[in-house]
């Protein structure tokens, strides 16, 4: 299937070479309409779901920011949609036989640490999988990736500081902290918010661990940014729903979206 998925792409896409992946989470994906070269429906892909979640449109879309090659993923498949995680990775593997060596990952996450406030945009340092499972699980595919691959550095520590760097001289004030990745669909109790915190996370959230754990084993070099859509149940006594997640997404996506397309400048 993966063969398959990578032979439609690129009959789609002729001569185009995307260098960078980025996976816009809800809110976010804004980006690709501003850069939309050539677009493809998931339902058209092989191997690929269809998005059911508000604010991800659902399709592959290329273009090219500030000089380089870019493949972006309109809104992605999450596990508590019903997918199994070898079908939330999926298109991670097809972009890396597509050619991509950086990925950006980004999501909408509630903050756990006191100090963020919603729209505030958070690198990722590091992530706790507390998924109960592991996209790596199952036959290992030799050819992209070993069977127990280093998780030591999967938020790549240079382009953390790249990354870093852009905000600084752009303006944008940056977070930093660690991402704790739930299932969902529900949004966490205040009770499971106190035990992230106690574990070390910074912000939860539904999505981005099993991505960046593929990406990592494959040899992508990772980088995260997460929107602090609201505060985490049990930090705020407001109540939590998507909504606020979007109002929080299109408050910050500006400031997001000139610091990715300056990190991508900055890419080598």
């Amino acid at each position: 299937m993966l063969d398959n998925a990578v032979k439609f792409i690129c009959d789609k896409i002729g001569d185009f070479k995307p260098q960078i992946g980025i996976v816009l989470g809800s809110g976010l994906g804004e980006l690709a309409d501003e850069y939309n070269t050539i677009s493809i429906p998931y339902s058209e892909i092989p191997g690929f779901e269809i998005s059911t979640v508000s604010g991800h449109k659902g399709q592959l879309v290329f273009g090219e920011i500030n000089g380089k090659q870019v493949v972006m993923m309109q809104g992605r498949f999450h596990f508590y949609e019903g997918h199994s995680i070898q079908k939330v990775v999926f298109p991670i593997k097809v972009m890396k036989k597509l050619g991509i060596k950086t990925i950006i990952i980004t999501n909408a996450a509630g903050g756990v640490n006191p100090n963020f406030r919603p729209s505030d945009l958070m690198v990722i340092t590091d992530h706790i999988n507390f998924m109960g499972t592991n996209p790596l699980i199952g036959l290992n595919d030799d050819s992209m990736g070993e069977r127990f691959p280093d998780m030591s550095e999967v938020y790549n520590p240079e382009l953390i500081e790249l990354v870093q760097k852009v905000g600084d001289s752009c303006g944008i004030d940056l977070q930093e902290g660690i991402y704790m990745a739930l299932t969902g669909p529900s949004y966490e109790t205040p009770a499971e918010v106190h035990m992230a915190k106690v574990i070390g996370a910074d912000a939860v959230g539904m999505s981005t661990v099993p991505e960046a754990i593929v990406a990592s084993w494959a040899g992508i070099k990772v980088i995260g940014i997460s929107c602090i859509c609201n505060s985490a149940a049990g930090v705020s006594t407001v109540g939590l729903s998507h909504n606020d997640v979007i109002k929080a997404a299109n408050t910050a996506k500006n400031r997001f979206k000139t610091l990715i397309k300056e990190v991508i400048k900055k890419l080598k």
